[in-house]
């Protein structure tokens, strides 16, 4: 919904068709592949090497059970991470081409870093702390879709020249906003069993804590994020303020377990003024097009909360949670695990980054990854998928 209603409504079947497909590739492809790389036997603290084909998911044993189970819950992760990169590539790619990325991401490029964080792996070592998953789920999406919008280049008319060398960035509406708001609701609401659901175990009391923290994020980086918009372009933009929710929701996904009620206000104010920023940066200073704000949502804001692990933990907070007694530096815990966490951060983006632009550059020369001008001025709609969103109500322009 989200993605549908920043877009145009030309293209809003093939979101959907993205969307959906993410999930039903990507959920066979973690069952078979990307688990067992995640959570199977550590080899050299880089990714795992068994529990493939959900091997371990035996019924008649306790902890049978639990992995069948654990496997329903990560496989959502998966696919997050997945559709991520649907809205930054979103108008202009071919859907045969996504199909592909859709696997790999799913059963490769994610999983590894799963490892690494969640599955035993080098960073988790290390003492590394993204509860949720603000690196693990939202900057894998967000940095895979930068790389993905790289390569396929902007919409055709989102860029055009001022005859001094100069690109000029042209806005392209979304189609719909109510669609786009209820997605947000939507989402809002869902991150309460994505953050709070991370606990794994419904008598952890510690998700009552990370319930408020999350909610409190998401409020005040919305707030944010109207009033930066508001400053900076003189009126309360709504799809700013609602990619604000969404920055905040994602900036505490990693903290949300070991923070004050308090802290989770202020990650959420400073997300809602980054997101902003970042999607200014990335369309009119890098020229990067990316249709719905992805890249700065999940790529941006997930690095800055894995962060705001380090500046803002309290041990009270992680030891309700399990967590051990951690403290951020801005509560006397120094500078440990602020380097921990930027590291994490950092590896995950050159993991990522290096794959999924070879992935997409191969892609690109061989069966090709974006659509024919013909086809992206029509609609991928009607071009890749014969039919209208809205039947009867198709205009066509050159745009």
């Amino acid at each position: 919904m989200v993605e549908a209603g920043f877009t145009r409504g030309k293209n809003a079947v093939n979101i959907i068709m993205k969307n959906l497909m993410d999930f039903s590739v990507g959920s066979i492809a973690f069952w078979a592949i990307g688990f067992g790389i995640m959570f199977g036997a550590d080899r050299l603290g880089m990714f795992g090497v068994s529990g493939f084909f959900l091997s371990g998911g035996d019924p008649s044993t306790s902890d049978g059970l639990w992995q069948i189970a654990f496997w329903m819950f990560q496989v959502v992760f998966a696919a997050t991470a997945a559709t991520i990169v649907s809205g930054a590539m979103a108008e202009r790619t071919k859907f045969s081409g996504y199909l592909i990325y859709s696997v790999i991401i799913s059963a490769l490029i994610y999983p590894v870093v799963g490892h690494w964080i969640w599955g035993g792996g080098w960073l988790s070592k290390l003492g590394m702390i993204d509860f949720a998953g603000s690196t693990v789920v939202h900057s894998v999406g967000g940095w895979a879709g930068l790389m993905g919008a790289i390569v396929l280049g902007p919409r055709i008319g989102k860029y055009l020249d001022n005859n001094g060398g100069k690109k000029t960035s042209k806005a392209i509406p979304g189609h719909n906003i109510p669609l786009a708001a209820l997605g947000v609701f939507i989402l809002w609401f869902g991150w309460f069993g994505f953050n709070a659901g991370s606990t794994t175990s419904g008598t952890n009391l510690s998700i009552a804590t990370i319930a408020v923290t999350t909610n409190l994020s998401a409020a005040a980086a919305a707030i944010a994020a109207m009033f930066t918009a508001w400053i900076r372009f003189k009126k309360p933009d709504a799809s700013m303020s609602l990619n604000g929710a969404l920055a905040g929701l994602v900036a505490i996904t990693a903290p949300c377990a070991v923070v004050s009620p308090g802290s989770a206000i202020i990650i959420g104010l400073l997300a809602g003024i980054l997101v902003v920023l970042a999607v200014e940066f990335f369309d009119k200073v890098l020229h990067i097009d990316d249709p719905v704000g992805a890249i700065s949502v999940h790529g941006v804001c997930g690095m800055f909360g894995t962060l705001c692990v380090g500046l803002f933990a309290q041990a009270k907070y992680a030891q309700s949670a399990g967590l051990g007694e951690i403290n951020g530096l801005f509560f006397g815990g120094g500078l440990r695990l602020l380097g921990v966490q930027a590291l994490g951060a950092v590896s995950v983006f050159a993991w990522v980054g290096i794959t999924a632009f070879i992935m997409f550059t191969i892609l690109k020369k061989t069966m090709g990854l974006r659509v024919s001008r013909k086809e992206e001025l029509r609609g991928l709609d009607i071009e890749e998928h014969g039919m209208e969103a809205y039947s009867g109500f198709q205009i066509f322009t050159t745009q």
